[in-house]
């Protein structure tokens, strides 16, 4: 894409109006955030009242895979046709810490999809999901597992929802103060968060000797 080819909002509910220049519209943007997130957050309305859920998620293609009880109330409504979902996927990489109290912040990249979803109904979709989903949190996982039973599959609902309406939002650098700030005696800067993964801890139930595999003692964020 050249310089001067600048996605813009796909629809007004993505637009973003509150720190503009943050806004970045490019679905490989939105792509790459949702592919290092960890956690989704799920929000729906049931029965007139907002419900907002943590979940797993995963990504394949234009298509963002979530997952649950069969039970979960906030699935099946998500599920239901017509239904409109937003779903959200955080990342902070930094507190920002400035000389004033207000101009506090973190350096973040966040991803927002809208849409309506679809309950995910053909069996070879769905077993492809799922797989996706282990895949997702711990990449080479879905060799080293055992497959959804047909019981596991049936007590297990899975939505879809194309990643069409979609927008994210970026910050970094240090804090912004005001120049009349710059002078006062207060440390200013920038913390940085990052995710790293201690020791494996095996199950006590695994028989002696058996060995960490490769995909988890050298898992890291996909960044």
């Amino acid at each position: 894409m050249s310089d001067d080819a600048v996605p813009e909002a796909p629809s007004p509910r993505t637009t973003v109006r509150r720190k503009r220049d943050r806004a970045d519209y490019d679905p490989t943007t939105v792509e790459a955030i949702l592919d290092e997130g960890l956690v989704c957050h799920l929000g729906v309305v049931v029965d007139g009242a907002p419900v907002v859920i943590p979940t797993l998620h995963a990504r394949s293609g234009r298509t963002l895979y979530l997952h649950g009880a069969s039970g979960n109330a906030a699935l099946r409504t998500a599920a239901t046709d017509g239904a409109q979902v937003c779903a959200t996927v955080t990342l902070i990489d930094g507190l920002v810490l400035a000389r004033s109290a207000f101009h506090h912040s973190a350096n973040y990249r966040s991803a927002v999809v809208f849409g309506a979803a679809r309950k995910v109904e053909d069996s070879e979709e769905k077993e492809a999901a799922l797989a996706a989903l282990v895949e997702h949190i711990v990449p080479g996982r879905d060799e080293g597992t055992r497959a959804p039973s047909a019981e596991e599959l049936r007590s297990t609902l899975v939505i879809a929802l194309p990643i069409e309406e979609a927008s994210a939002k970026v910050r970094t650098g240090p804090p912004i103060d005001e120049p009349e700030d710059h002078d006062l005696g207060h440390w200013a800067g920038v913390l940085p968060l990052t995710v790293v993964p201690g020791e494996p801890q095996p199950d006590p139930l695994l028989p002696e000797g058996t060995a960490v595999p490769d995909h988890v003692r050298s898992w890291r964020p996909r960044r």
